[in-house]
């Protein structure tokens, strides 16, 4: 049963992650040719101040963005 773990910044609609679940769902099933039933996908959102890249988090990059 392949199980698949995808880390997103919080903040996307919906919509954005039901799409996310059936492409990665179909191409999953696909590739490992596995049945649709038997494929796992599992969303975790993580706040921008808990996600660093160069040393800084999200929230303060996208502050000094701006």
């Amino acid at each position: 049963m392949p199980f698949v773990k995808i880390n997103i910044l919080k903040g996307r609609p919906p919509e954005k992650k039901e799409r996310l679940i059936r492409e990665v769902t179909d191409l999953v099933s696909e590739i490992l040719e596995a049945p649709v039933q038997n494929v796992r996908v599992m969303i975790q959102e993580v706040e921008p101040e808990h996600w660093g890249i160069a040393g800084e988090s999200v929230k303060k990059r996208n502050e000094v963005a701006k």
